[in-house]
């Protein structure tokens, strides 16, 4: 039998029950078609791996890759640590960039410097005049400079209140330049949308810094519309990097909300609410298929925008905020369900989460149950009641891990101790017999999933406090959420998550598994090779 390529001499973590190692692996056609038995077999390829570790494909179910490829384009400010940094950066980025056009940076974490700001007279100066728009990491805020807010329409002394989003002032009535949620529209409808060529481009360096990091899957979490979206048309953007051979890993794309509208039906059907040509989750093929509606339903607890049932931390009276009239909301909600789409919503607070939770159920009970599950975003804040509601419904919680080194103490101080005892919840949700996924959030927080299995392990903060000790998993749980429980949460798990005959031919080559280092030193494990269909999209030099 002739193969496309042999890995042999290799320590294989199926993690399949029926045959759980292996120390050879036959691919083709881009599937797996033998473990161990290659007798007889010929191979255009075969790779001799000298022991090294041999993983399924990391898959992260919730990033944002066109974001994160604009980043690695515009000004990068995750690592500064003051604002003179800032201006530095904001003074560099202006230097390519023509005058009278936008200065972008992101990145920006206000958290680790006190939540502070830049001045946004002091960011003109440093733009050269030039109208500067920073985007903030947590994606819920961002800070225009004086020129930006003119060009926004934003007025000293006559800001006006917003729905679902702030136009933070100072005691003087002037705008500080930051904008929260729904408030960012006014910049963002000056630059966006974003040309498609930007777009693909954006995606080509996002996926091939994931290849380099053993991802082979990815769920971009919130395209083609909202404060999210980069242009109308991304998913089409999607589309041609694909066609050009641009995209690295597998996509599954997550169109928001507002990229929907409505369906004319049958006077007996129910009102539903779609693309035109009535496509739903699901639709599309192994390397580009689209998944769940993204709802945004409230914001973040960094910008103490997430809707809290208890109010914040040093904030009396004040739990934030939904990010639109709940009625509303619910109605838009049951039309994506009734034309078929699974349902992905953004709940941070538990309040939102309550909102969420009841939303779904409606649905599920009026449409049944979708073949790729419905899921709750975040779910940062989940009472004892609410975990025990996610499972009876079978909800996916999909947390992120790395939010506990990247800013653990941020978020515990707005919460509270008790709240952090209930927060980014793992543990408990295995306990309740609920699929776990890893996920990143990424650019939001650092997204490689050797530190997010590390997270799920260790759940040390940007202190080195711990974060819920009771929600620690083991290094063998982690790995799991990361390859099987990430193809459960997507529906995806018939094709992947697992190295078995039949099964896509997506692996990492490690130089050494997880389970066989120190829990502090996982994420330093090389990643010596990626492999996805059966094909390199990631291999050291000295490999084979």
């Amino acid at each position: 039998m002739d193969v496309d390529l042999i890995v042999k001499n290799a320590r294989i973590d199926t993690r399949d029950a029926a045959h759980p190692e292996a120390s050879t692996l036959a691919v083709l056609a881009g599937r797996v078609v033998a473990l161990d038995d290659v007798e007889g077999m010929s191979a255009k390829e075969t790779i001799d791996l000298g022991g090294l570790a041999v993983l399924p494909g990391f898959n992260d179910v919730h990033a944002h890759s066109v974001w994160f490829g604009t980043t690695l384009i515009e000004a990068d400010l995750s690592a500064v640590t003051s604002h003179d940094d800032i201006y530095a950066a904001i003074e560099r980025q202006a230097q390519h960039t023509a005058e009278g056009e936008w200065v972008i940076a992101a990145g920006y974490n206000p958290v680790l410097l006190g939540s502070t700001h830049p001045d946004r007279d002091r960011l003109d100066q440093a733009s050269g005049g030039r109208p500067v728009w920073i985007k903030h990491a947590s994606g819920h805020s961002g800070q225009a400079s004086a020129r930006g807010l003119q060009l926004a329409g934003v007025i000293d002394g006559q800001v006006p209140t917003m729905e679902g989003g702030l136009i933070r002032t100072d005691e003087n009535g002037r705008a500080d330049g930051v904008l929260e949620e729904r408030a960012m529209k006014l910049v963002q409808d000056i630059l966006l949308p974003y040309p498609l060529a930007n777009l693909e481009r954006a995606l080509e360096l996002a996926t091939e810094a994931y290849a380099r990091e053993g991802l082979t899957s990815i769920t971009d979490a919130g395209v083609a519309g909202g404060w999210i979206g980069h242009a109308p048309a991304e998913l089409a953007a999607y589309q041609s990097a694909r066609d050009k051979g641009l995209l690295s890993t597998r996509m599954q794309v997550m169109p928001v909300m507002d990229a929907l509208g409505p369906i004319d039906g049958h006077d007996d059907e129910p009102s539903r609410r779609g693309f035109g040509a009535g496509m739903r989750t699901g639709w599309g093929d192994e390397w580009l298929q689209l998944g769940p509606v993204k709802v945004f339903t409230d914001g973040s607890i960094l910008g103490r925008t997430a809707q809290m049932r208890e109010e914040y931390e040093g904030c009396p009276g004040y739990h934030g905020y939904l990010q639109d009239d709940p009625d509303a909301m619910r109605a838009r909600i049951m039309d994506a369900a009734a034309a078929g789409w699974s349902l992905a919503l953004h709940a941070v607070g538990d309040a939102a989460l309550d909102f969420a939770l009841s939303a779904i159920e409606a649905a599920v009970q009026q449409h049944g149950r979708p073949r790729v599950p419905n899921r709750v975003e975040h779910g940062m804040v989940v009472r004892p009641e609410q975990l025990d509601r996610l499972a009876a419904l079978e909800i996916a919680c999909v947390v992120q891990p790395s939010f506990i080194p990247s800013f653990g103490e941020g978020i515990r101080a707005p919460v509270g101790a008790a709240r952090g005892r209930i927060s980014i919840r793992a543990r408990s949700q295995l306990d309740a017999g609920m699929p776990l996924a890893f996920s990143s959030d990424r650019p939001v927080a650092a997204g490689a999933p050797l530190l997010g299995i590390q997270s799920f392990v260790q759940r040390l903060t940007e202190e080195g406090q711990v974060y819920g000790e009771h929600e620690r998993i083991s290094v063998d749980e982690a790995v799991h959420a990361a390859t099987v429980g990430s193809a459960e949460v997507t529906g995806q798990q018939h094709a992947k998550g697992r190295l078995a005959p039949g099964q896509l031919a997506d692996l990492v080559v490690l130089g050494a598994h997880p389970r066989d280092v120190d829990p502090g030193e996982i994420s330093a494990i090389p990643v010596r090779a990626t492999i996805a269909g059966g094909a390199f999209t990631h291999r050291e030099a000295d490999l084979g």
